[in-house]
Parts: C-alpha cells; sequence; structure tokens
C-alpha cells in the first residue's frame, strides 16, 4: 500500500520535518520539488492563490496516485499553499519515494507537470499597478503533454 498526503494549507511548511517524515527501511530514495513565488522583473507585491477545496484536493489526489500507478513508490507528499504569498515564500512541495532514484524523480517531474495544469489553483499577482490573473501557459501544458 501506497501512502499518500496531500495537504492545501495557507501555513508554509518544514521541509526537513517533511522529508524526514517519509523515511523508512525499505526506500532508497526521496526526490523533492520545492516551488516557490519568483519576482522575475521585480515588480511583484505578492501571489494571491485561491481553489475550491474539494475540488482541488480531489484532483491533486488523482495526480498522486497516477504517478503511484506508473512507478514503484512508497510515498508522495504534495503540499500546495494557498493564499497571499510574498516573493521567495514556498508555493508546493511535491516528494515521493522509492527503492531507486530514477522513479522517485521522474515521478517529482510528472507530478509537478499536471499540478501545473489540472490542480485548479486560481492566481492573482499584485504589482504597483495593480491585480492582474494569472492566465495558463502553452509551455505546461506542452511539459504535461511529454507524459502521454
Amino acid at each position: 500500500m501506497k501512502a499518500i498526503w496531500i495537504s492545501v494549507q495557507e501555513e508554509d511548511f518544514d521541509l526537513n520535518r517533511e522529508l524526514s517524515a517519509l523515511k523508512d527501511d525499505n526506500i532508497g530514495a526521496i526526490a523533492s520539488f520545492i516551488g516557490t513565488v519568483r519576482d522575475s522583473d521585480g515588480h511583484l507585491n505578492s501571489l494571491t492563490l485561491e481553489h475550491y477545496p474539494e475540488m482541488t484536493e480531489r484532483q491533486i489526489t488523482l495526480i498522486a496516485e497516477q504517478a503511484c500507478q506508473k512507478w514503484p513508490l512508497s510515498a508522495v507528499r504534495i503540499i500546495h499553499r494557498i493564499g497571499r504569498l510574498l516573493p521567495q515564500d514556498n508555493i508546493v512541495l511535491v516528494a515521493a519515494t522509492s527503492a531507486h532514484r530514477e522513479a522517485a524523480l521522474e515521478a517529482v517531474h510528472f507530478m509537478m507537470d499536471y499540478l501545473k495544469t489540472d490542480a485548479p489553483f486560481w492566481k492573482a499577482e499584485e504589482t504597483e499597478k495593480g491585480i492582474n490573473w494569472v492566465s495558463a501557459h502553452r509551455k505546461d501544458d506542452d511539459a504535461k503533454d511529454k507524459w502521454q
């Protein structure tokens, strides 16, 4: 039985605590990805993420289950933050454990590509010019498409 833990939360996460909780004697690899708020042009004041709780958690769980079907994983941990975030704040943690590194690394990559396109989050960027809702990017769809 694979363990899947999903959290959608306002609070930040402690990377060391989250990864330590995934350790057990049967794994040889823990792969992880942390996404942070990026301020590419120096004008971002904040990024606000909104979601519909039941829909969002269900979709993220489906993504984790798909990864567990494709790779021999022992556990998956996904934390996605919501609310108002500032530049450099953590947005997302995706982690996977497996006996070997290749499965864990590929699964994390797969889950991030699917989270970017399939998880129902709405993002609003606040700058000195006002608030702008972020549109989907074609490059995210292209990244997801390579897994099919």
